[in-house]
């Protein structure tokens, strides 16, 4: 007996067929580290991704602990998202050089979320981010990602990196202001007002180690910058506090503690990060985190912010490593990789986690060509937070500050920004400064939401700007070998009617309604049509039937032409017609002219 004929089959091979035509859309995560082990990982490969990984974890270490006291939280905590978000991403994501760890751009969410929730809910929000990410490469947003305009980007880092730099001072001057304010103007007050208190030892030291930084690297040496300017400053501290015993500055072991059975401990702990619930870290008054409804809600729109910036950053992360390494990176597993990091970290007290452009790039520059370099980045951090953590309580505070001081101003690329501002449509440079405003004085949640509502409307707007309809009267077209008859008129209309362009590629089309006997609708530059775009058809229709005006539409491709058969637009005697060229849509409006006659 033969066995019944498989159903599913046609199904399967139109699916297979699909995926074949469209490779972006399929979904495959871990897509990089999959292919460089395809392609035959080498002895070689790894002796130099194992070194390029050795380079870019000494550039984490400090940098990471800086972020982290920038954010609000004890620096170990930095070191723990460098160290687990940084493998989780490496190995799932779709970039073969990536590093990700915490980045300054999300420095201007998470202050405000540590002032009203603690640890516990900076945790809770990262892990909410994840979840988001991971959706956003689940539903293949990988390729809308990139459509964000440059204006949107550029305006809101502009204003990260100013926020930045204006949190700094307080460390690099050694003030201490009266409080902690969410609000840009409050905090800048609140400096104002405690600038007479300034520490020139902390001012030497920030300004010793900023000139080590801008300097170095005129060398031309492969140790990195921020080893060699930190390293410096904690030994010149060291130094010059035995000689002058009345020289103080502030250090990380002098300003953060962690408790070991009761006993209180200066600096950082020495030990690896250890899984915990996220909400079961404090909250803003020291005691666990309650976990209500509520606070869910209140933390959405920045765990939202999170997960948006979090993909622009590290997917030009990946375009930029591509450019740089003549790579393909995958957008969709890139997002699962992300979205899997940050849900993973909180687990073992790591926050908010992304690529960054200036690690991936050292990656790049030292030799790493695989995900293992960033692996084992974050086994450097590791390696270096259990040998060294009593070394790395002894750096200055203000030196940190230095350092992030400079990754703004990297971060601004104010050059960039001033000649999109003098060069760019003025619709573009008012994009850029209303992002750049809105971060600066409000937060990035808003600055998140609006840029991308802005980047919609401009897409609408300019897509608007390329449909259209040309009115092509009585007379000689250029591809007719005959001329169009008297009482018709051919309409070539351009671009997708979609409800930011169909009402303006209609408009004159109402106009000439009963002016002709014949209106020919050239479609063939009409990729699709949405529902606003029919809409705004069916009325034209509708008034030019009533003025017994026949329609005869040309050239329909395959999207617009099933809407329209579903919407009821069919051939109609005496009303409406189809034709797959020109010349066979003028010759029926020739005859049907006749006819009327």
């Amino acid at each position: 007996m033969n066995p019944p004929p498989d159903s599913g089959a046609p199904r399967r091979q139109r699916f297979r067929a699909a995926r074949r035509l469209l490779p972006e859309l399929e979904l495959r995560p871990a897509s990089a580290l999959r292919e460089v082990l395809a392609e035959g990982y080498s002895r070689k490969l790894l002796r130099n991704d194992l070194l390029a990984g050795a380079v870019v974890g000494i550039v984490a270490l400090p940098l990471s602990m800086a972020l982290a006291i920038a954010a609000g939280v004890p620096p170990q905590h930095g070191l723990y998202t460098a160290i687990v978000a940084g493998v989780v991403i490496a190995a799932l994501g779709g970039s073969r050089m990536q590093v990700s760890g915490p980045t300054a751009a999300f420095v201007v969410i998470l202050v405000p979320i540590v002032n009203r929730f603690g640890i516990g809910g900076l945790l809770l929000a990262t892990m909410m981010a994840g979840t988001i990410l991971i959706g956003f490469g689940v539903a293949r947003m990988g390729k809308l990602i990139q459509f964000i305009p440059l204006p949107v980007t550029a305006g809101f880092t502009a204003g990260i990196a100013v926020v930045i730099a204006v949190l700094q001072l307080k460390d690099f001057f050694g003030l201490v202001p009266s409080g902690a304010p969410e609000h840009f103007a409050e905090r800048v007050g609140t400096l104002v007002a405690a600038a007479p208190g300034a520490r020139w030892e902390e001012a030497a030291v920030g300004a010793g180690t900023l000139a080590i930084l801008l300097l170095w690297p005129k060398l031309r040496t492969k140790v990195p910058g921020p080893l060699v300017a930190l390293a410096a400053a904690a030994v010149a501290v060291v130094v010059v506090r035995r000689l002058f015993p009345g020289f103080e500055v502030a250090t990380i072991g002098s300003r953060f503690q962690y408790v070991v059975d009761g006993v209180v401990h200066g600096g950082i702990p020495r030990m690896p990060p250890m899984p915990g619930i996220p909400w079961h870290f404090p909250g803003p008054d020291g005691a666990p985190l309650q976990v209500s409804f509520r606070m869910l809600q209140d933390l959405l729109p920045s765990a939202f912010a999170i997960a948006v910036l979090g993909a622009i950053e590290s997917l030009l992360s990946a375009v930029v490593a591509d450019g740089m390494a003549g790579t393909k990176h995958d957008p969709n597993a890139e997002l699962v990789g992300q979205g899997a990091g940050n849900l993973i970290a909180p687990f073992f007290g790591g926050f908010a986690a992304t690529g960054a452009i200036a690690r991936t790039a050292t990656n790049f520059r030292a030799g790493g060509r695989s995900p293992v370099a960033a692996i084992t980045h974050s086994v450097v951090v590791l390696a270096a937070m259990l040998a060294l953590a009593p070394l790395l309580g002894a750096l200055p505070m203000a030196s940190l500050a230095a350092l992030l001081l400079l990754v703004a101003w990297n971060m601004s690329d104010l050059p960039h920004v001033i000649r999109v501002l003098r060069v760019a449509p003025r619709s573009d440079a008012l994009v850029l400064l209303t992002c750049f405003f809105l971060t600066v004085l409000f937060d990035m949640t808003v600055a998140v939401t609006a840029g991308v509502l802005l980047a919609a409307v401009l897409f609408m707007r300019r897509m608007a700007d390329l449909s259209g309809a040309r009115l092509v009267e009585e007379g000689q077209h250029p591809l007719l070998r005959e001329p169009i008859p008297q009482g018709a008129v051919l309409y070539e209309i351009a671009g997708p009617l979609f409800f930011g362009a169909a009402e303006k590629a209609m408009e004159s089309l109402h106009a000439t309604a009963g002016e002709a006997g014949v209106i020919l609708l050239e479609l063939g530059a009409v990729p699709v049509i949405d529902a606003t775009g029919m809409v705004n058809l069916e009325s034209a229709l509708a008034r030019l039937s009533r003025d017994r005006t026949k329609v005869i539409f040309v050239r329909v491709q395959e999207q617009p032409a099933k809407f329209m058969a579903r919407v009821g637009i069919v051939p109609t005697p005496g009303r409406i017609a189809f034709a797959s060229t020109l010349e066979e849509g003028v010759a029926l409006a020739r005859a049907f002219l006749a006819r009327r006659s």
